[in-house]
């Protein structure tokens, strides 16, 4: 497995496996991968000739006051995992490469991004959208792979998808859950022991009730 930083360099590597006519699977993500993302990897190893990761922490889906500084980094443990997982790539792309002086340039989709998570993340989405719209660009996958754990975000990129008639499959994944029902997130390391069992709790009981 490789590291690409340069999108000079993800882009040669692009064009080779197109003209090879082998067909690309797509994980974006931020890093600190858990075993949500490595699922996703594993399929698209399945579905797909090559998979690519992204690892990038966007900070222009980050608010103000939000954890964007102590958002968790750990690119070596990251390769290590992705590799096992079944990644040919990873696309771990500079700041300055994805935004550079004077970036002027957004996506943004209009509506779905208003309620739930939009309500109370001024501008989350339009990062989001911005970002993932400039991977797609980038990296011309054939199928892309989103967990459903962000259900709103990945009603929102298969909108973005079909709206910009871009040529890829969206693929949506089942929630990867811990043991004890909490759904698995990147953030959950700034989880204490308590909200850990109360979010169990929570899970448990909203479990019980759908039966």
């Amino acid at each position: 497995m490789i590291i690409i930083k340069s999108i000079k360099g993800i882009r040669k590597f692009v064009k080779k496996i197109k003209k090879e006519n082998r067909t690309i699977g797509f994980v974006p993500t931020m890093g600190s991968l858990h075993e949500g993302h490595l699922s996703l990897i594993r399929k698209a190893k399945k579905l797909t000739d090559i998979v690519i990761v992204s690892i990038f922490v966007n900070p222009t889906q980050f608010g103000t006051g939000e954890d964007y500084g102590k958002y968790p980094r750990d690119l070596k443990g990251d390769k290590i995992k992705a590799k096992k997982a079944g990644a040919d790539v990873i696309f771990n792309p500079t700041i300055s490469a994805m935004y550079p002086s004077n970036y002027c340039t957004y996506v943004e989709v209009e509506r779905l991004t208003l309620p739930l998570c939009g309500a109370h993340r001024p501008g989350h989405f339009k990062g989001v959208t911005t970002v993932v719209s400039k991977l797609f660009n980038i990296i011309q996958p054939d199928i892309a792979f989103f967990g459903q754990k962000d259900a709103q975000q990945a009603i929102i990129i298969k909108r973005m998808t079909k709206d910009l008639n871009w040529d890829i499959k969206i693929k949506i994944l089942p929630t990867i859950r811990e043991k004890n029902g909490l759904a698995m997130s990147s953030r959950n390391k700034y989880l204490s022991k308590k909200e850990r069992e109360k979010a169990s709790i929570i899970y448990k009981s909203l479990k019980k009730a759908k039966k």
